[in-house]
């Protein structure tokens, strides 16, 4: 399931490039929905888990913004503008799976977030994309920490 799931996220971070590329192209016919179908047909023989395709693209597709606001802090010397496209995309699905796919180990999803790096990205992508997420799981922790600690007290 793991190779499955590693497939997985390769047609996600395809589809949501194509979305993006062509959304800055300013195609007026571009389709998520389209082009997700498209690459979930693709690979239908292969992968199982289909609606984890889909819950990872539509996820970071409808929480795109929310998405940017957390990452830009965490790159604060690379406004969004600046980075490549592969590295924004597969950062946005990483910071998506930290927050909202519970399911998935956190070291994972990063480990995966620098698999597809590795493939994808340039040479220092995959030093990026862990720093960033890295630093992304750290600050979800403290903040776990800090409401934990504030419900102990208010127990108390």
């Amino acid at each position: 399931m793991a190779s499955n799931r590693h497939l997985g996220r390769i047609v996600a971070l395809q589809s949501l490039y194509e979305q993006d590329f062509r959304v800055e192209c300013q195609d007026s016919t571009v389709s998520l929905a389209e082009i997700l179908d498209r690459n979930v047909d693709r690979y239908s023989e292969t992968i199982e888990d289909k609606d984890f395709i889909r819950s990872i693209v539509e996820g970071v597709s409808t929480r795109q913004e929310q998405l940017d606001e957390q990452l830009q802090p965490l790159a604060p010397e690379w406004p969004l503008s600046q980075i490549a496209r592969i590295d924004k995309i597969i950062l946005r699905m990483g910071l998506y799976e930290l927050n909202f796919e519970n399911d998935v180990p956190e070291k994972v999803v990063i480990n995966e977030a620098v698999e597809l790096a590795k493939a994808f990205g340039s040479e220092n992508s995959s030093k990026f994309i862990n720093g960033v997420l890295g630093t992304a799981l750290r600050n979800n922790q403290a903040k776990a920490s800090i409401k934990t600690t504030k419900k102990s007290k208010k127990e108390s």
